[in-house]
């Protein structure tokens, strides 16, 4: 059922049509507070080997200058519900919609998306069952922030109220407690899910969550009981000249895409790979970048070599490099002798070499592939299943009007350039009962799985309170039967364990 805005500052005015004295016009009536559009529906299902009834909405929420949409699943069937852990999801961008966190992994119905070999990329698109929704566990709330989904800034809002690190973390901060207030769920175990950039803002809301005089000016005391981080984006001091940190933490990812391919020694697996990788680093990768052009000619040679039998590029691309092969080039390198490239948001995707464009996201091999299908079955599922009535088109990304615009404390589009992983620290030494898991995808050379565990081990978190999982994916690391049954069995775990 639609619920439309009512029209609302229409004034009538009085003439007098007898002799006598005129009389007062009446008062303008009182503006009316607009009513939050909520969509209802119902559904059941099987999740987690439980056969369980839910309600679902999707719901806005108003804040001063901008209109904010949340879906939530809640589980019907339970005597007790208001003691049910609450699991807030959300993906990154910045611009990103929670389209693909929804409809890859924490909803009743998943994109019937599993194989990467045999991706659609044209309509028609199908949705089915998602039995390894975490939805007996916990309720699920998946929220798109202003320019994202269906919300939007309103016409008494700006843009940099909501298009900035710290400025969208208190927006969602906001939500999040309205969300809590209007369902009556304040006391219930509390949890984030973030993807990529979302890992950050995950990070900047625990920290802001318990409140202080030099974060909100008060003592608001929302602690979480922990914080999932899937393709984690923390550092942003990364990728600066003369900065040899991104080529560490990508050798890992690269070795096991290697293997994927079948480019090194046979018989090998990603995981094998990967920590053949990390061996390669301590001892012969790191010494090699640290000494830069102080390396002898013979050592540059012999660690040209043991790094070809890692990451499957030859010798002579490897010293062309400099020992250092950044994930783009060995996207366009690894299967060139086939005509292929690979993706970097996930290299078991491919497609040619020739007659590739050059936008860094949809020509990207994985990008290009699955967007389509999540953004059609979406609009799909929402308008049958959830029963939404809205003339506002959904946004599953925007990167000029969102993106583009981002101020990260240093102006609008230009990193901060430091590590948000302090403030996930800082939010797990004030909270020691907080948890944190980190999930990648071994074929994830955006966010690499190599850079998690840098990142994380050089920030002051907790390592006890820490643990870190590995996926046989990409940057959205539940894709693939194998990588999102052992994803949602450590969710499962998680969540589970921190009732």
């Amino acid at each position: 059922m639609r619920i439309d805005r009512a029209l609302i500052g229409l004034g009538l005015a009085f003439a007098v049509l007898f002799a006598g004295p005129a009389l007062a016009a009446p008062a303008p009536a009182a503006r009316e507070t607009p009513q939050p559009r909520i969509f209802r529906s119902e559904g059941q299902g099987s999740f987690g080997g439980v056969r369980l009834r839910y309600a679902a909405a999707v719901e806005e929420y108003l804040l001063p200058g901008a209109s904010i949409f949340l879906t939530s699943y809640i589980r019907s069937d339970v005597k007790a519900p208001l003691a049910r852990p609450v699991i807030f999801a959300f993906n990154g961008g910045p611009g990103s919609a929670s389209i693909w966190l929804h409809m890859g992994l924490m909803g009743p119905r998943r994109v019937d998306f599993d194989d990467p070999a045999s991706a659609r990329t044209v309509a028609p698109f199908a949705t089915v069952a998602n039995p390894d929704s975490p939805l007996d566990v916990a309720d699920i709330v998946l929220i798109d922030p202003p320019g994202t989904g269906y919300s939007r800034i309103l016409p008494d809002g700006k843009a940099e109220q909501f298009y900035g690190t710290q400025q969208d973390a208190q927006a969602m901060v906001d939500v999040m407690q309205q969300w809590l207030r209007r369902h009556g769920r304040l006391n219930a175990p509390r949890y984030l899910i973030s993807e990529s950039y979302g890992t950050i803002r995950a990070a900047v809301m625990a920290k802001l969550m318990v409140g202080g005089p030099t974060q909100t000016g008060g003592m608001d005391g929302l602690t979480l009981n922990g914080v999932i981080l899937l393709g984690q984006a923390l550092d942003m001091g990364r990728g600066t000249e003369g900065d040899d940190r991104a080529y560490l933490g990508l050798l890992p990812s690269q070795a096991a895409t290697a293997c994927y391919f079948g480019k090194v020694a046979a018989g090998c697996t990603a995981q094998a790979q990967a920590e053949a990788a990390r061996r390669f680093i301590d001892a012969s990768y790191l010494p090699a970048l640290y000494a830069g052009s102080r390396l002898p000619a013979d050592r540059k040679a012999e660690v040209a070599r043991q790094m070809s039998a890692l990451i499957g590029i030859s010798e002579r691309d490897i010293l062309a490099s400099d020992l250092r092969i950044s994930g783009a080039a060995f996207a366009k390198l690894l299967l060139a002798d086939r005509g292929q490239r690979v993706g970097l948001y996930d290299a078991r995707f491919v497609l040619p070499l020739q007659g590739a464009g050059s936008d860094p996201v949809a020509d990207d091999p994985a990008m290009g592939q699955y967007v389509p299908g999540f953004a059609t079955a979406w609009n799909d599922y929402a308008a049958t299943t959830l029963k939404v009535d809205l003339d506002t088109p959904y946004q599953p990304i925007a990167f000029r009007d969102v993106n583009a615009r981002w101020d990260y404390g240093s102006g609008p589009a230009v990193p901060l350039g430091r590590n948000f992983a302090v403030d996930l620290a800082a939010a797990m030494n004030r909270n020691p009962a907080m948890r944190l898991m980190v999930g990648t995808g071994y074929y994830d050379l955006v966010t690499p799985l190599g850079t998690a565990e840098y990142t994380l081990t050089h920030a002051g978190v907790p390592l006890g309170a820490t643990s870190f999982h590995v996926y046989p994916s990409g940057h959205m690391p539940y894709l693939g039967a194998e990588a999102r049954a052992a994803l949602i069995r450590d969710i499962r775990a998680f969540v589970g364990g921190g009732k």
